[in-house]
C-alpha cells in the first residue's frame, strides 16, 4: 500500500521505487535516492495514513478525507449512518456544490438524489467549509447563497456597464 501511494502522489509509478538496503529502505523518486531506517519508514506510513484521513470538524458538520479517497460528511458528534453522506471524492462533492444555483435549499440539494435529513446537513457543510464560498441566508427555510469572489466582480461589472 505505501508504494501505492507514492506513486499516487508522483503521478508516474515507474519514477517510484522501494527496496531494502540491508537494514535500511530506499525510496527512489525520480532521480533522487532517500534512505530511510526502519523506524523513519514507519513515521512517514503513518505520517502519510494521517494525511489521507484528515477529520474536520466545524461548527454543526464535520468532513472526513478516508484513506480509500471517498469524503464522508456527518453532522458532528453524530454516530449513524442516517447522519452522514459518503462522497466517491471531495472532487464529487464539490462538483455538486458548483452545480447548485447560486442561492439554494435542501430542496435543490435533494434534486441531486440526497434525501431526508442528510440534505440539510449539506446545506451546513457547505456553509461551513472554507473551500465553499457560500454562507446561510435564510434559517427557514434553510437556505445557503453563494459569495463567489468572481459572482460579486461580474455583478461590478454589470453595475458600471448600466452606469456608463
Amino acid at each position: 500500500m505505501f508504494r501505492l501511494l507514492i506513486e499516487f502522489f508522483s503521478g508516474d509509478e515507474n519514477d517510484v521505487s522501494v527496496r531494502r538496503d540491508g537494514e535500511s529502505i530506499v525510496l527512489a523518486v525520480g532521480d533522487r535516492d532517500y534512505e530511510l531506517t526502519r523506524d523513519e519508514a514507519t513515521d512517514l506510513q503513518e505520517a502519510v495514513g494521517a494525511a489521507l484521513t484528515e477529520r474536520r470538524e466545524f461548527f454543526r458538520t464535520e468532513g472526513v478525507h478516508r484513506e480509500d479517497g471517498t469524503y464522508e460528511v456527518s453532522r458532528r458528534g453524530a454516530d449513524s449512518a442516517g447522519n452522514s453522506k459518503v462522497f466517491e471524492s471531495f472532487e464529487a462533492l464539490t462538483r455538486m456544490f458548483d452545480r447548485l444555483p447560486d442561492e439554494f435549499t435542501a430542496d435543490d440539494v435533494g434534486r441531486t438524489g440526497i434525501t431526508g435529513s442528510r440534505r440539510h446537513m449539506l446545506v451546513r457543510h457547505f456553509a461551513e467549509h472554507p473551500q465553499f464560498d457560500c454562507g446561510i441566508s435564510h434559517r427557514n427555510p434553510l437556505t445557503a447563497e453563494k459569495t463567489c469572489e468572481e459572482r460579486a466582480s461580474d455583478d461590478a461589472e454589470l453595475v458600471d456597464a448600466i452606469a456608463d
